[in-house]
């Protein structure tokens, strides 16, 4: 069944909603929700999650690409899981080393409200950014920093070595930190 029926069905009200869902995104789902927590029954538990807060987010959201709603949300799920789980080791380490590599480019998140504004136009710069460099590249930074593939998995899928990936990745790190700094957004 295609995203736009889907969706319609959600709005609905329909139970077949998240059947159809179901059959088609719980792999996708699945792959973002062990990366990070290593943990096939936290993983299974929170593509469940997903799905029914898929059903409580839609409506009033429409969501204009169903896949990229579904993953934004097993992405946070599980991250939310993994901090709940641990403190201190996340992902098996995998994740931590993640964020440290992303640690000196991106600013720490904020939580007061009056950095909001703040946040949304470091998430539009950094769409800007990503948007403005090569599409390879681009992909090897979203499968490294929002799916939280290894290094080596990414090398095999782009055929790239892995001191390639390290060296694409950097270069992007540090064009990135050169961006925000320009646009005014202190690290």
């Amino acid at each position: 069944m295609d995203d736009d029926k889907i969706i319609n069905l959600f709005w609905k009200r329909s139970e077949i909603a998240i059947s159809e869902v179901r059959v088609k995104y719980s792999r996708y789902c699945y792959t973002i929700a062990i990366r990070i927590l290593q943990n096939n029954e936290d993983a299974e538990e929170c593509v469940s999650d997903t799905f029914l807060r898929a059903w409580g987010a839609i409506p009033p959201a429409r969501p204009s690409n169903l896949r990229t709603f579904l993953g934004k949300i097993t992405r946070n799920l599980s991250l939310n899981y993994l901090e709940k789980r641990t403190v201190d080791k996340r992902g098996g380490g995998q994740i931590d080393l993640i964020l440290s590599e992303l640690e000196e480019s991106i600013p720490s998140a904020q939580s007061d409200v009056e950095n909001i504004m703040d946040e949304k136009y470091l998430i539009e710069v950094i769409n800007n950014f990503l948007g403005g460099i090569d599409r390879s590249q681009r992909k090897v930074f979203v499968r490294r920093y929002w799916y939280g593939s290894s290094i080596k998995e990414i090398g095999e899928d782009y055929g790239f070595t892995d001191s390639k990936v390290k060296s694409i990745l950097f270069r992007i790190r540090k064009k990135l930190k050169r961006e925000l700094e320009k646009e005014g957004i202190s690290l």
